[in-house]
């Protein structure tokens, strides 16, 4: 990552959270798929399901012939706006019962479908699991979360006592520098 560059891709994987102090094989495992939605519910009686997205819009979730949804890889038969979010069928979901059955299940890829980062590029999954330290390296908690309620990224920290804080994520407050976050700790809670 370059030092002062703070784009991101378009997949804000903001509801993503991750347990303290992951191993890292564990820490591998998460990051070989990334959800881009969840399940919201079914729409309909035919099978399809509204989708709740984390990407940054349907037609890139449409873009990916198989995801997996609830662990299953399913092929999209269709995919669509619908309002304030998306419609999609499921190759295997044929009704309303099958659809409501995958009712808060994540839609997933694999890690590699998504396009390459660019320098100074990063994905949140990227970032939930990193070590937080403060300006001379001492620890001082994890990530397990990055929120965005439109007003930009906030890393959710854990710090050692179990206590949760959330910090802003931007430059001079909290860096990513060489695969850690080192922030400012008077911005902790």
């Amino acid at each position: 990552m370059v030092e002062g560059s703070w784009r991101k891709r378009c997949w804000p994987l903001h509801q993503l959270r991750w347990p303290p102090s992951p191993s890292l094989r564990d820490r591998e495992e998460h990051l070989k798929r990334v959800t881009l939605a969840a399940v919201a519910g079914a729409h309909g009686v035919k099978g399809e399901v509204r989708l709740k997205l984390f990407s940054d819009s349907p037609a890139s979730l449409a873009s990916h012939d198989n995801l997996y949804v609830g662990g299953v890889e399913r092929r999209v038969l269709n995919m669509r706006e619908g309002g304030k979010t998306a419609v999609a069928r499921f190759e295997g979901v044929a009704d309303r019962s099958a659809a409501e059955a995958l009712r808060g299940q994540l839609v997933e890829i694999d890690r590699s479908a998504l396009p390459p980062l660019e320098e100074g590029e990063y994905y949140h999954a990227d970032l939930i699991g990193l070590a937080c330290v403060d300006g001379d390296g001492r620890p001082v908690g994890t990530v397990v979360a990055v929120e965005n309620f439109g007003a930009g990224d906030l890393l959710e920290v854990e710090l050692p006592d179990g206590r949760k804080s959330l910090i802003p994520f931007k430059e001079k407050i909290a860096d990513l520098l060489d695969g850690r976050v080192v922030l400012d700790p008077d911005f902790l809670a």
